[in-house]
């Protein structure tokens, strides 16, 4: 399994050399944009929106816009600068709470923690002390040059790292429009949709859900493709070097081909009349 940080997790005295390996992966089926014309893929290219031309990697800076068109430039060294100066501090426990006092709308990505050599027995006696006290702990983490706060907490055996969002990053219930204020339900309907949610309880069992658009997309994909139903991207026509060499040889030479001007007609002499 792919490890995507190495750090270390403390609490109180104890420190747990660990890494992090991505928990959950995206199984969204990518699909490329080609030009309908010749089925070639599209490019994307960083066009300037003032000068019109291609930017280069090398060229680009990043800035924070404090107000429409105003930036604050922020180079690169002065932020790998603010990364590593809060990095060490980024790993420890701060709090242990119950889990059920987070609601899982806080919840963000899924990291499984291995621990890192030497760090055998403070990793088994985090995992113990986690079970026997029936609590999470809580901590903070730079991951991507973003400081997160992160639940630390048991399962199948596997310490996992949850990373949380802020409460500012969760927008207020309250806001959202159309919601009725009280409940419009007489008892019967109320009875009866209990009665549907109970008929309908079951055990949560995962491998039960699979993702229907997804299959039914992969096979839509290969009977087009066992089909023949294929294109291929046309190829950009290159000339040859010896056809560029030759063209360029003729436009050198009939560029150096003196003009022809028209010369002009000499003038007739005049006629002198003979004396009788």
């Amino acid at each position: 399994m792919h490890t995507m940080w190495k750090g270390s997790i403390s609490f109180g005295l104890v420190n747990i050399p660990i890494k992090l390996h991505t928990a959950t992966e995206d199984k969204d089926i990518k699909l490329r944009t080609l030009h309908n014309k010749c089925h070639a893929p599209i490019k994307y290219e960083k066009i300037c929106s003032v000068c019109e031309e291609e930017v280069k990697p090398e060229d680009i800076v990043k800035a924070y816009e404090y107000t429409k068109g105003k930036f604050v430039v922020l180079d690169n060294e002065e932020l790998e600068k603010l990364r590593k100066e809060n990095e060490d501090k980024a790993v420890e426990i701060i709090d242990f709470v119950k889990m059920e006092q987070i609601d899982p709308i806080y919840y963000d990505r899924s990291y499984y923690m291995s621990p890192s050599e030497g760090g055998g027995k403070a990793y088994s006696l985090l995992r113990k002390a986690l079970l026997e006290s029936q609590k999470v702990g809580l901590a903070k983490i730079i991951i991507r040059s973003k400081e997160q706060l992160a639940v630390i907490r048991v399962y199948e055996n596997v310490l996992v790292m949850e990373t949380i969002h802020y409460p500012d990053e969760v927008r207020k219930a309250g806001d959202v429009p159309s919601v009725p204020a009280e409940d419009k339900v007489t008892e019967r309907e109320l009875d009866t949709a209990i009665m549907l949610i109970d008929q309908l309880t079951t055990e949560f069992t995962p491998e039960k859900y699979t993702d229907e658009y997804r299959t039914a997309l992969l096979e839509l994909i290969e009977s087009k493709r066992n089909g023949q139903e294929t294109v291929s991207a046309a190829t950009k026509e290159v000339a040859s070097n010896v056809t560029d060499l030759m063209a360029a040889l003729q436009a050198s030479i009939d560029r150096t081909k003196p003009q022809k001007t028209a010369t002009p007609r000499k003038k007739a002499a005049p006629r002198v009349k003979k004396r009788a």
